[in-house]
């Protein structure tokens, strides 16, 4: 498993894991409402003179070397005022249904303790919704805790460690 960084060539791919996540959160009854996102928006939000979030891709090569994307994680920093430090907003994190538990949400989890070490942040928090089990499990595995808890949103706190993750 490896985990690249989105480049302006990847516009379309994002695009299609963001719908990918949508649909995966219409069926667990946590979207209802209708994407309003597009190829154009990605790229100037991502892509543009200040990069608003950024992309990670989980890659899988097969046994013929041929390398697929299958996850993706879509983050952002935050900065505190009062720590003085940045934290890192996790928007997004996906991986394909059949290759699940295969390391790609780990190898993301990962790279994004790494970047987050790298930049001296407080932590990592994001949420996720209470029907998404399989994903809160994940995350457990991983030490985050859940802050707080609204309906079926769970907030999600991660403060990696100092070593590689």
């Amino acid at each position: 498993m490896k985990v690249r960084a989105a480049t302006p060539d990847d516009v379309s791919l994002i695009f299609s894991f963001i719908q990918k996540k949508a649909e995966f959160d219409q069926n667990i009854g946590a979207f209802s409402g209708v994407l309003q996102v597009s190829e154009e928006k990605i790229y100037k939000t991502l892509f543009g003179a200040i990069p608003f979030s950024y992309v990670l891709f989980a890659e899988m090569t097969d046994c013929t070397m041929q390398s697929r994307e299958v996850g993706f994680a879509l983050y952002g920093f935050r900065y505190s005022s009062f720590a003085g430090q940045p934290s890192i907003w996790l928007d997004d994190l996906y991986v394909e249904d059949k290759m699940r538990s295969q390391g790609a949400g780990a190898a993301l989890m990962s790279q994004l303790a790494q970047i987050a070490r790298e930049n001296e942040c407080t932590h990592l928090a994001w949420n996720a919704d209470a029907r998404n089990i399989r994903g809160l499990h994940f995350y457990s595995r991983l030490g985050a805790e859940i802050t707080e808890q609204h309906g079926n949103r769970c907030f999600l706190r991660w403060v990696p460690s100092s070593e590689k993750t």
